[in-house]
């Protein structure tokens, strides 16, 4: 995907939809990828999560940066930014107007 409207840098995807853990074996061959592709930006997007190890090793990076999204993060950023969900009840709360009753 492109970073900006320009095209001048490119940000590369990879999603698995797993019950399992992602482990580091599975995000450094994500970034061998990116190498291959000359890349320095990726995110990695799992409907699970990673592994301690995964996450070191993603932070730990030096020449590219890998952004790790985790099942429980893709939720919230899906909520947040009202992509793939749908409102399926809305609440209203109500404070009492203390100067609806003041004297006049």
């Amino acid at each position: 995907m492109k970073e900006d409207k320009l095209g001048l840098d490119n940000i590369y995807l990879q999603a698995k939809r797993w019950d399992n853990s992602i482990g580091r074996e599975l995000v450094q061959s994500f970034s061998g990828a990116l190498d291959d592709m000359g890349a320095k930006k990726g995110v990695f997007i799992t409907t699970s999560h990673f592994t301690k190890n995964a996450i070191e090793y993603a932070e730990r990076l030096q020449s590219k940066k890998i952004v790790l999204i985790d099942g429980e993060t893709l939720a919230k950023l899906m909520i947040d930014y009202d992509i793939g969900v749908s409102v399926k009840e809305k609440f209203i709360i109500k404070k009492i107007d203390f100067s609806y009753f003041d004297e006049e």
